[in-house]
């Protein structure tokens, strides 16, 4: 099989390169390990910068997220009984999109298939072949039947765990990491959110995170031990626990139900650098993850599909090679911001195990700072509602 751009992995920014890449008329084949049903299983972070609804539009995909999805115009800070909120709108004229990955990633394996674009799925053996040549190509096997797609260029879309990353030789990469001592226990339930924003809470108790899907559909996060095990957490713990941790007022409103989901979540900051090698490019989690707290994970794999969209393009309708030359630069210059704004938003609302008495009354100091100050409320909604691009 031969096509113009070989993309491994079938998640969101697979499905959203190789929708827009169809859009200009540039082919791509894109190849997933799991079935289609297991990645729309798959619970993720639903919080949209307007960067991403531009590019899902521009691949046509929007309709639904502007019917179905809510937008945010700010977010909600508790510490202890105190709350304050953060106007995105009034800081940066803009909002975020609530709307559940699954349902992106949804939408997009419906474009994808409406335009008979070729998916694999339930591929295996996956190796990355002469990336540092003009003649890449990618061997896999589906049903133990071996397969060859010879390509002009591969975008590794693979995620953490997969091997895009790992055909990048060890002499040539770095990775930058951060392991923190937690996790977030997240459930899903058929019931109201307690308010129509989110509400990120600083506890004596540990950190929580009120947030949804829709108007009957509700996601709440506790921070939990990294020894924790969701079967350790019976959903009446779960309620009774988050109460604790947000504001009285809201947790006398809050309705409980039964959870239709329940996991726990490790924290990790890490990148790699480069994000290229050849012809071969790293996009997502591949290359970077961040903490959930910011809600930047699916935002940071956006712009980087962005950028690699628009050097393919370029590369293809005007023979300029200087998107994808500029490309690893481009893509980490906004992840690293991205990175430390998560950073800095995990460590301001987490009890972290070694914090001294010291430590904690200049956690409550920031907090104060920034439900005083509009500067620093200005800062954090620029980053929050996405840095350009």
């Amino acid at each position: 099989m031969k096509t113009q751009v070989a993309i491994i992995g079938g998640g969101p920014s697979g499905l959203l390169l190789s929708q827009l890449l169809h859009t200009r008329g540039i082919d791509s084949v894109v190849l997933e390990r799991k079935t289609k049903e297991y990645v729309l299983g798959r619970i993720r972070a639903g919080v949209l910068e307007q960067g991403l609804v531009g590019l899902l539009e521009e691949a046509g995909c929007a309709g639904r997220l502007h019917a179905e999805g809510y937008v945010h115009d700010g977010t909600l800070i508790s510490y202890g009984d105190e709350m304050f909120r953060v106007d995105f709108t009034e800081h940066t004229g803009k909002p975020v999109i609530v709307y559940g990955q699954t349902e992106v990633t949804r939408d997009l394996y419906a474009a994808r298939e409406a335009a008979s674009g070729i998916i694999e799925f339930e591929v295996e053996d996956v190796v990355i072949n002469r990336a540092d040549s003009e003649a890449p190509f990618v061997t896999y096997s589906v049903g133990g039947e071996p397969r060859r797609i010879d390509c002009d260029f591969i975008a590794g879309c693979d995620g953490f765990h997969g091997v895009s990353r790992q055909a990048i030789p060890l002499d040539l990469r770095r990775e930058y990491e951060k392991v923190y001592p937690f996790g977030w226990l997240g459930i899903l339930s058929e019931t109201p959110p307690v308010n129509h924003e989110l509400i990120y809470a600083n506890s004596t108790r540990g950190f929580a995170l009120c947030s949804m899907r829709n108007e009957n559909l509700s996601r709440y996060y506790i921070q939990c031990s990294l020894s924790d095990k969701p079967e350790d957490w019976t959903d009446e713990a779960f309620w009774q626990e988050l109460k604790r941790r947000i504001p009285a007022e809201e947790a006398a409103t809050l309705v409980t139900g039964p959870s239709i989901e329940k996991s726990i979540a490790p924290l990790r900051s890490f990148v790699t650098e480069p994000m290229r090698w050849g012809r071969l490019f790293l996009c997502g989690d591949t290359a970077h993850i961040v903490p959930p707290t910011g809600a930047k994970g699916l935002n940071t794999a956006a712009s980087d599909v962005h950028y690699l969209y628009n050097g393919l393009r370029d590369f293809y309708e005007n023979g300029s090679s200087a998107g994808i030359d500029s490309y690893s630069e481009k893509a980490l210059r906004r992840v690293w911001k991205a990175e430390r704004f998560s950073w800095w938003f995990s460590s301001l609302m987490h009890r972290y195990p070694d914090q001294s008495e010291f430590d904690l009354k200049m956690q409550v100091a920031e907090l104060e700072f920034l439900r005083s100050n509009k500067a620093a409320q200005q800062a954090m909604a620029e980053n929050y509602v996405g840095l350009p691009y």
